[in-house]
């Protein structure tokens, strides 16, 4: 997805996240501090596909929880670092590939809210139709892109209806994953309505309508609000402060 905002530096959660060797910058996550906002997804481990969202609200410099846990689903296979505001660790062992069933660990932008109908929030939000296609074919010029497939030259193969025939993206939000387009990394994630089958997703996060609708009511386009998805294991490491969990 392109990026609505580029946000900047500061407040800083401590990693193992290395861009470059022995620098202590490069040991952490910076969370931005013009963002206020935070949706944080914690899983016991990368191999989960079950997980809690707990939304937090910046105030007076610090952050506090918002409302009650929600229970989500990821990806059917867990978790693996996708690209977005952090620094994938050289030794990592699980990393987001397209097709994998792995949702995107690491930290995130959102891009949009979206559904079949118009909704008004404080937020940008698309109303898609049928023909509006998330592509997911990393050698279409558009991999990776929400477009209309009316208006342009189809050079992909494969792709999602952003519009289904099911109520599952009947609300959403875009997850600023892969921007830059690398192919094969991943693409088309979302947050959305949750199945009823309880099976995992294709990568994104899902819950109940409700839940949804809460959170795109909730979420600012001023207060930049920001998508953090880990283990907790990995939270404990980068954050060095468990008040979050």
């Amino acid at each position: 997805m392109k990026t609505v905002s580029t946000i900047a530096l500061t407040l800083a959660f401590f990693t193992s996240c290395q861009a470059t060797p022995n620098t202590e910058k490069s040991e952490k996550i910076i969370i931005p501090k013009e963002s206020q906002q935070l949706l944080m997804v914690t899983t016991k481990d990368w191999n989960e596909k079950k997980g809690t969202l707990q939304r937090f609200e910046k105030i007076d410099m610090k952050w506090s929880r918002v409302g009650e846990p929600i229970s989500i689903i990821l990806g059917r296979n867990g978790l693996g670092w996708g690209i977005g505001l952090h620094q994938t660790p050289k030794d990592a062992k699980y990393i987001k590939k397209e097709g994998d069933g792995k949702a995107p660990a690491g930290l995130f932008t959102l891009g949009n809210g979206f559904g079949y109908d118009n909704f008004k929030i404080d937020f940008p939000y698309s109303t898609y139709k049928r023909t509006d296609h998330c592509v997911d074919d990393s050698k279409s010029e558009f991999y990776n892109q929400i477009i209309d497939s009316t208006k342009v030259k189809k050079d992909y193969k494969s792709f999602e209806h952003m519009k289904l025939k099911n109520r599952l993206y009947k609300y959403g939000i875009t997850v600023n994953h892969n921007e830059n387009q690398v192919p094969m990394a991943g693409s088309c994630i979302f947050i959305h309505i949750r199945s009823d089958n309880g099976k995992g997703t294709a990568g994104c996060t899902a819950m109940k309508e409700s839940e949804i609708v809460e959170v795109l009511k909730w979420i600012k386009l001023e207060k930049n609000p920001l998508l953090l998805q880990l283990p907790k294991i990995e939270v404990v490491k980068k954050i060095g402060d468990d008040s979050l969990l």
